[in-house]
C-alpha cells in the first residue's frame, strides 16, 4: 500500500511537471512572437526629403520603389527617433531602415529608422530650425582653444596655430560614405597638394581633420588614415596637416561649438552632419562650410584671401 501511494504521487509531481513546461514554453513562444510583432519588418529604403516637421517628428519623403513591397511614391513618415528631425533638410538625399509594424487597433504603423544623409543640400535649404542651443558658426567668432592628440600621440591645441591660417573639417575613419568622411578628406588631400606646389603659402597654412570617435579612432589609426590621404609615411608627412581627436569628455563641446549633429548607429557607425572650417591667423571663424558641396577651387581661394589678410 506504501508503494502504491508514492507511486500516485511521483506520477501526480510528473504530469504537474511537464504541464508546467508545456505552459511556459507556449507563454514563452507567445512572448517571443509578440516580440517579433512589435519590431515589425524592415525594409531599405532610399529617397529624396521633400520637408521636415521637427514638432511632429515627421518627414516627407520622395522615395524610390522598394522591391518586392511598395512602388516608388511620396508620402510622410515618422521618424523612430524624432530628435533626428532637426538633422535632415529639405533636398537632402538619405537612406534609412523603413520599419512596418502593428500599431494599436491593427493599423500598419511606417517608421524611418538609421537614417544616413547621403547626399546634404546646401544649408540655406534648411527648413527645420536650429535645435535649441544650437551653435552655428559665424565670421568673426573667436574659436575655443580645443585641445587634442594628434596622430603622433602628441598634445595639440588650436591655439597653437594662431599667425596661421587654420583649415579643419570632421571626420572619423571607418566613414563609409563616399560623399561623406572620405570626400572631405580625398578634397583635403587636392588642398594639401596644391599647397605644396607654393611653399610660401604652404607655410603660412595648416589643415587639420577632426574625430569625433575617440573610441576607435586612437593615434596609431589616424596615422594610417591619413598617411592613406597625404600619399606618404615619411617623418615630414604631417608637416602642414594633422590628424587628430579630441579626449571622450571633450566631443561634445567641440562637435557642438561646430554644429556636427551625432547620431550613434549599429555597428558603431555614426550618422552626422558635415562642418568645415576655415580660421584665420587670428584664430576666429572667417568661412564655415556646412555641407558636402564645397569645392577644392572655392576653399583655395578663401585660404589665399585670409592668408593675404
Amino acid at each position: 500500500m506504501r508503494f502504491m501511494l508514492h507511486a500516485i504521487v511521483a506520477l501526480i509531481l510528473l504530469v504537474t511537471l511537464v504541464s508546467g513546461c508545456k505552459q511556459s514554453s507556449q507563454a514563452a513562444a507567445s512572448s517571443a512572437a509578440s516580440n517579433a510583432a512589435s519590431e515589425g519588418k524592415t525594409y531599405a529604403i532610399r529617397g529624396r526629403v521633400v520637408s521636415v516637421d521637427v514638432g511632429k517628428g515627421m518627414v516627407m519623403l520622395d522615395g524610390e520603389a522598394i522591391s518586392g513591397y511598395m512602388d516608388a511614391m511620396t508620402m510622410p513618415y515618422k521618424l523612430k527617433d524624432s530628435s533626428v528631425a532637426v538633422k535632415l533638410h529639405a533636398g537632402d538625399r538619405i537612406t534609412a531602415t523603413l520599419v512596418v509594424r502593428q500599431a494599436a487597433g491593427g493599423d500598419e504603423e511606417m517608421l524611418l529608422d538609421q537614417i544616413i544623409v547621403i547626399t546634404q543640400t546646401h544649408a540655406g535649404l534648411r527648413q527645420a530650425p536650429a535645435p535649441v542651443g544650437a551653435h552655428i558658426p559665424t565670421a568673426g567668432d573667436l574659436v575655443p582653444d580645443f585641445h587634442l592628440t594628434n596622430q603622433d600621440g602628441r598634445a595639440i591645441h588650436l591655439g597653437q596655430f594662431k599667425g596661421r591660417v587654420l583649415l579643419l573639417t570632421f571626420v572619423y575613419t571607418r566613414c563609409p560614405l563616399p560623399d561623406y568622411c572620405i570626400r572631405m578628406s580625398r578634397n583635403f588631400a587636392q588642398i594639401d597638394r596644391a599647397l605644396a606646389s607654393d611653399p610660401v603659402l604652404d607655410a603660412k597654412v595648416h589643415l587639420l581633420s577632426i574625430s569625433f570617435d575617440p573610441k576607435v579612432d586612437t593615434p596609431g589609426v589616424l596615422k594610417r588614415y591619413g598617411e592613406n590621404y597625404i600619399g606618404s609615411s615619411s617623418a615630414q608627412a604631417f608637416a602642414h596637416w594633422d590628424f587628430a581627436v579630441p579626449p571622450a569628455k571633450d566631443v561634445g563641446a567641440i562637435t557642438h561649438y561646430f554644429d556636427v549633429g551625432l547620431t550613434p548607429g549599429d555597428g558603431g557607425l555614426f550618422t552626422h552632419t558635415m562642418s568645415t572650417a576655415l580660421i584665420g591667423k587670428d584664430g576666429r571663424i572667417r568661412a564655415w562650410y556646412a555641407t558636402n558641396e564645397w569645392t577644392v577651387a572655392e576653399v583655395l581661394a578663401a585660404i589665399k584671401s585670409a592668408a593675404t589678410a
